[in-house]
């Protein structure tokens, strides 16, 4: 190896300049830095310590085009501001970034065209592999057109049982939070929940009303009371369910926003959380739960480590792996909402 590298202060190290520097030929130094097998040891060191002496950094793209991988994933997301996919991306990164992949992250907006034209943009990148984020429980239609790459949905499962999809247990979230209501001593439990159009809004009822079947019980007024998802309809439900139905001593919200409007229509109407009545809420979402009043209790659907699963079954999946669909359940995240009966 010559003494002193002769590389301009003003160009980026190639290959060619390590393998000169190194006094080997360019394809030599390519197999050495590659690990590939037909170079003596001496060889590979001397090769390794000219790169290092030239801050030399192989280029990702061409390394990957000789193995047929570049080491990126796109990441296409339905709602970018969503409640729900910025966990899930946070997982996924996670995982990605433990086996030091980049990551081209789109996001669609729920519009069909715009998903089309986001996966042409991210398969000619020549990712190696797709993670496509819902933004709602609801099966979608899977990636339109033949997709050359490994696919795996979250949250939102694809519409073909062929294709991989991590999602959440919403039915057992559901049959949770009364689980737990029960368990505090509570037997009069409604249900609010937001727009009977959402399959998490219709999965979470029918697991609420097993759970009270199960305890020989109903619902309070014999039906989930369906609405919107916001605070609002909280309020107006909770007033509703109270006046016509005084005996209520539970409600379990189909989310925290929910939950927040019905607790501050608790407390005008003067009753005690959790003394006389006990709410929970769905999705634990931060902001809201920990700072209600009181603090609300709420089923947690483990959001982050969906997306982490995800990123790990595309992994299994283009080292040749043949991944299952998944469900996850839910746990609940207790609070000062709910307390034992005496």
């Amino acid at each position: 190896m010559t003494s002193e590298p002769e590389v301009p202060l003003n160009r980026t190290p190639t290959l060619t300049d390590v393998a000169k520097l190194a006094g080997v030929s360019v394809a030599t130094a390519s197999k050495a830095i590659n690990g590939r097998g037909e170079v003596r040891a001496t060889t590979r060191v001397r090769v390794l310590e000219a790169a290092e002496l030239l801050s030399f950094a192989p280029n990702a793209l061409a390394r990957g085009l000789l193995s047929g991988r570049t080491g990126t994933v796109g990441l296409l997301t339905s709602d970018l501001e969503g409640r729900f996919s910025i966990p899930i991306l946070m997982g996924a990164e996670d995982a990605f970034g433990a086996g030091q992949v980049s990551v081209f992250l789109c996001d669609a907006r729920g519009d069909a065209i715009r998903e089309k034209h986001h996966v042409h943009a991210l398969l000619s990148r020549r990712v190696d592999g797709l993670i496509v984020v819902g933004s709602r429980t609801d099966p979608r239609p899977p990636l339109a057109g033949n997709i050359p790459v490994p696919v795996v949905y979250v949250y939102a499962p694809s519409a073909n049982p062929a294709d991989v999809s991590i999602t959440v247990d919403n039915v057992g979230g559901g049959r949770l939070a009364i689980e737990h209501l029960l368990a505090c001593g509570r037997r009069n439990i409604a249900h609010i929940t937001g727009e009977a159009g959402f399959q998490a809004a219709r999965d979470r009822a029918e697991g609420a009303a097993a759970a009270l079947a199960g305890a020989g019980l109903h619902l309070v007024g014999d039906r989930p009371y369906f609405g919107s998802w916001d605070e609002s309809w909280g309020r107006a439900a909770a007033r509703m369910v109270v006046e016509q139905h005084p005996e209520v001593d539970a409600i379990f919200c189909g989310s925290d926003q929910i939950a927040r409007g019905v607790l501050e229509t608790l407390r005008d109407l003067g009753r005690d959380v959790p003394q006389t009545m006990s709410v929970i809420g769905f999705d634990n979402w931060e902001a809201i739960a920990a700072h209600s009043r009181p603090r609300l209790t709420s089923i947690d659907m483990n959001l982050k480590h969906l997306g982490a699963v995800a990123g790990q079954r595309l992994f299994a999946a283009i080292d040749g792996a043949v991944p299952t669909s998944e469900e996850f359940p839910s746990r609940v995240v207790m609070r000062e909402s709910t307390l034992p009966v005496g």
